[in-house]
């Protein structure tokens, strides 16, 4: 695909009528984290809480979150869209609705919610609508997706915060969706754990420079 070609998807979300199909059958993933060697899909132990985050292209999200502290498993997949099981290169059409996101397991004994949102918000423009940088799509906008009332309230609270500190900095407003999660579909196999399994592998995340203070 080429460069313009990038630029010609959709740059709004497509209705549940107008989605792609997809499909019934679950993605078949690894049993194991590469890295972290605990188990990818669950039941995880009890204890653990979980959390989705978007933020850009999945690999270099995913791999913020697993060198994290605290965090007890991490995957990349979709969620906020329609298309049920949809693959890589459906989401990558626009015609799905999802973004390309990381489920996050994490100990909150270990590692608190707001030191997640704090790595979430400094580590990408969560100003910049459908894209992230250089890459251009409904499947790359930010997004938080939770698990409970109480991350969507604290999550919501982080985001007036990090506005707060965006705006005295001179950049534009937020666009990122607070929401209670939907489904989370596991991405392929390739795609989970990738700049783990590929070290020199494309990385497009950047932040603002700005802090965000919890």
């Amino acid at each position: 695909m080429s460069m313009f070609d990038r630029y010609r998807k959709p740059a709004v979300l497509p209705s549940a009528e107008q989605a792609l199909p997809g499909r019934e059958e679950k993605m078949q993933v690894p049993a194991e984290h590469t890295v972290l060697k605990t188990p990818l899909q669950g039941p995880f132990p009890e204890g653990m809480a979980q959390v989705v985050f978007g933020l850009g292209c999945f690999w270099g999200a995913e791999r913020k979150f697993w060198q994290q502290a605290g965090v007890y498993s991490t995957a990349v997949g979709y969620c906020g869209g329609h298309t049920p099981n949809p693959t890589y290169e459906e989401v990558c059409s626009g015609m799905t609705g999802h973004n390309e996101v990381v489920l996050v397991v994490f100990d909150p004994g270990q590692v608190s919610f707001q030191t997640l949102l704090k790595l979430f918000w400094e580590s990408h423009n969560p100003t910049q609508g459908m894209r992230q940088g250089n890459d251009v799509g409904t499947q790359y906008r930010s997004g938080i997706y939770c698990s409970t009332a109480e991350q969507q309230e604290v999550a919501k609270a982080s985001l007036a915060v990090y506005q707060d500190a965006l705006s005295k900095a001179g950049l534009p407003e937020v666009t990122t969706e607070v929401l209670m999660a939907g489904e989370f579909y596991y991405a392929e196999p390739y795609h989970q754990q990738y700049l783990d399994k590929n070290p020199g592998g494309y990385c497009g995340l950047g932040g603002t420079g700005v802090s965000c203070v919890l």
